[in-house]
């Protein structure tokens, strides 16, 4: 479920308590491991973590290149970790798998319904593998 808010604040203030809530303690962890050089922002109508345009334009959309977004959607929380797209996501099915917790995930979609429903380790892990550098460079290998 797409948000028209135009700012973070503004999508967090739009949720249900509860559920912004838990939105936030997500944000936290994500903001804590995230490599320096990525904005966050609203795009899609989720909150996002991307490329700025003045740091890197040649997207396939003309939008800044998206690494993370967060969604809160009609019957759970989505986290878009693009990261693990690709050849990552078997990798981290397999840790997620380690972990004992229950794994509701598509392509580089993790679904949930509480922040305690996920491996905060591995999540903190995966929002820090890619500098903006490593991901434009795994971004273009894949349009090669």
């Amino acid at each position: 479920m797409q948000s028209p808010e135009a700012s973070v604040e503004a999508y967090l203030k739009s949720l249900p308590a509860s559920r912004r809530h838990e939105v936030q303690k997500l944000r936290k962890l994500i903001l804590a491991h995230l490599p320096k050089g990525y904005e966050e922002g609203v795009q899609y109508g989720m909150i996002s973590y991307h490329i700025p345009l003045s740091v890197y334009a040649d997207t396939y959309n003309g939008k800044p290149l998206g690494y993370i977004a967060l969604a809160s959607q009609k019957n759970y929380i989505s986290l878009y970790l693009m990261g693990i797209y690709g050849e990552g996501e078997q990798a981290f099915r397999s840790e997620y798998k380690k972990t004992g917790k229950k794994l509701n995930m598509g392509k580089s979609c993790v679904r949930f319904n509480k922040f305690d429903d996920l491996p905060t380790e591995l999540i903190a892990s995966a929002v820090a593998a890619h500098t903006p550098k490593q991901f434009i460079a795994k971004y273009e290998a894949s349009r090669a």
